[in-house]
């Protein structure tokens, strides 16, 4: 039986813009801008949310948002998922949403992300009985996961201003999504994820952007063992990584690499 899906626009817009810019001897040089687009959900004509997103993959941004808040709890749930760039909106349709979706949006938490993130209800609670078992890994499982991500981040290399994430398996690369935000490229991989009846338990999460309590959140609920990340940790975002089982990994670039949590699972040899 086929899996689900919802009525889904395919409404991504080019992001990549051209702007002239003066160095420092005051000759002119051609530059690439990276795109930033407000996008606003409304959830059966409710307004949820407005995010600032790049607009690559605009649907899958939507459906993450709405799986990792909590505001649609089964994808069966969601009829349709329509982009309107010319009013700057995304209009979902549901046969039922959350029926605590009043409760959750009276709580709102403006996070550490770039551009601002925002968390909805008792988020931190729902992770009280979570318990993720770490992998074992090697400093050899971490280079083939690195290895295997070097052709990407396209958009950093050309414009910058964009944080990429990642799901990885060894150093297969099953989806790479960029943003101006790297909550929006860990909700856009969330949606995928269930889009595409993906689960997480022998994945590896890859981020460009530092290790914050709301990336290990969105990491736990998709069930992700182990994070990785050019970038560096918060003193919260590893104490919930301790807390919940998940491995982390940090500041790894070229051969180097720190391990905060999940150290009794790395093997030297």
């Amino acid at each position: 039986m086929a899996k689900y899906r919802p009525i889904m626009s395919d409404s991504g817009i080019e992001s990549l813009h051209s702007t002239t810019v003066l160095d420092e001897s005051g000759n002119e040089r051609e530059l690439s801008l990276t795109g930033e687009r407000p996008l606003t959900i409304y959830l059966d004509k409710r307004e949820i949310v407005t995010l600032m997103t790049m607009g690559s993959q605009p649907e899958l941004l939507t459906l993450g948002y709405l799986r990792n808040q909590g505001l649609v709890t089964s994808l069966d749930h969601i009829i349709a998922i329509q982009v309107e760039w010319d009013v700057e909106a995304v209009a979902v349709t549901t046969k039922q949403a959350n029926p605590d979706i009043d409760k959750i949006i009276s709580k709102r938490t403006v996070t550490s992300g770039c551009g601002q993130g925002t968390m909805f209800g008792n988020v931190l609670e729902s992770l009280n009985d979570l318990s993720i078992k770490p992998p074992l890994f090697s400093a050899e499982s971490i280079y083939r996961v690195l290895d295997g991500l070097a052709e990407y981040n396209q958009m950093y290399k050309q414009a910058g201003a964009v944080h990429g994430c990642a799901l990885c398996r060894d150093n297969q690369v099953d989806v790479f999504i960029e943003d101006v935000g790297r909550h929006n490229a860990v909700d856009a991989i969330s949606g995928w994820m269930w889009l595409n009846d993906v689960t997480g338990e022998d994945k590896v999460f890859y981020t460009t952007g530092r290790l914050t309590s709301e990336m290990v959140i969105k990491v736990a609920q998709m069930k992700v063992p182990l994070l990785l990340s050019r970038s560096g940790v918060t003193e919260m975002g590893l104490r919930l990584a301790q807390q919940i089982g998940i491995a982390m990994v940090a500041r790894a670039k070229g051969k180097h690499f720190l391990v905060y949590s999940g150290q009794q699972q790395f093997k030297t040899k």
